[in-house]
């Protein structure tokens, strides 16, 4: 018999978190961990990136980059191989939502939505999968959204980026799973983070959120755990190219 919970060990394995500092890319940081794997937390803002390791232990360490640089890719990968390793798992969990209205959306805003929330999670896997070819064992985990498929007000964008992420994790995962470097996606509801402050701090609006889902309530932190680890491990061997909603059901209403 399989021993159900070497499934979902990843020890021995090296994970690379974008967006590390705060909100659900600081949970996966922490739930990777916790599995078992040495984990590399990427973003901007150091003091936040040394709490997550502080809380992590030795299996952690920091890169302070900008991930939405396209011409700076090449030194952040060479950074998060440095510590442990090139990373067997990379999840995206960096992104911007400037929250323009169409008829407002510049040019500047555009563009910086694009750099982070799409070009940033092509540009560095295309960089990290090369090892992961070599070891022939790779996890490549994108931030989808509601907006992959709905249209929110202000979000156009944002949207743009999102459903675009939808076809780049097929696209991922036609080009790569054949060296068993598998390519899904996680496509959160309405969960309480910087990035949905706004939403948040509206507490009728985050009621008829919660009432959109079959569940009835809006989630928190720890409803990414499962799936996360899910996603990143052998559990999910013969799952690749799917956007899988963790939204308590909102997108199936």
């Amino acid at each position: 018999m399989i021993d159900p919970n070497s499934l979902f060990d990843l020890s021995g394995k090296v994970a690379c978190v974008t967006g590390a500092s705060s909100g659900l890319g600081r949970r996966a940081a922490l739930v990777l961990a916790e599995a078992g794997a040495r984990v590399v937390g990427v973003a901007r803002r150091g003091e936040a990136l040394d709490d997550l390791c502080h809380e992590i232990g030795p299996p952690a360490a920091a890169v302070i980059a900008d991930v939405a640089d396209r011409d700076g890719i090449a030194d952040v990968a060479a950074a998060i191989a440095a510590p442990f390793g090139s990373p067997d798992i990379v999840v995206h969990a960096a992104g911007l939502n400037t929250r323009e209205a169409a008829d407002d959306v510049t040019p500047d805003g555009w563009d910086k939505t694009i750099a982070i929330n799409l070009n940033a999670p092509f540009f560095l896997s295309q960089a990290l999968v090369p090892a992961m070819k070599e070891n022939r064992w790779g996890r490549i985990v994108n931030f989808a959204s509601l907006q992959t498929t709905r249209a929110f007000p202000g979000g156009i964008a944002y949207g743009a980026t999102k459903g675009a992420i939808g076809q780049l994790t097929r696209a991922m995962a036609e080009s790569w799973s054949p060296f068993n470097i598998t390519a899904n996606a996680i496509g959160p509801g309405f969960f309480p983070t910087e990035l949905t402050a706004a939403v948040f701090d509206d507490a009728d609006r985050a009621a008829r959120n919660a009432a959109q889902t079959c569940i009835g309530r809006n989630g928190g932190v720890e409803d990414i755990d499962g799936p996360i680890l899910f996603l990143c491990s052998d559990a999910s061997s013969y799952v690749t190219g799917q956007v899988l909603m963790v939204d308590g059901g909102f997108t199936a209403k």
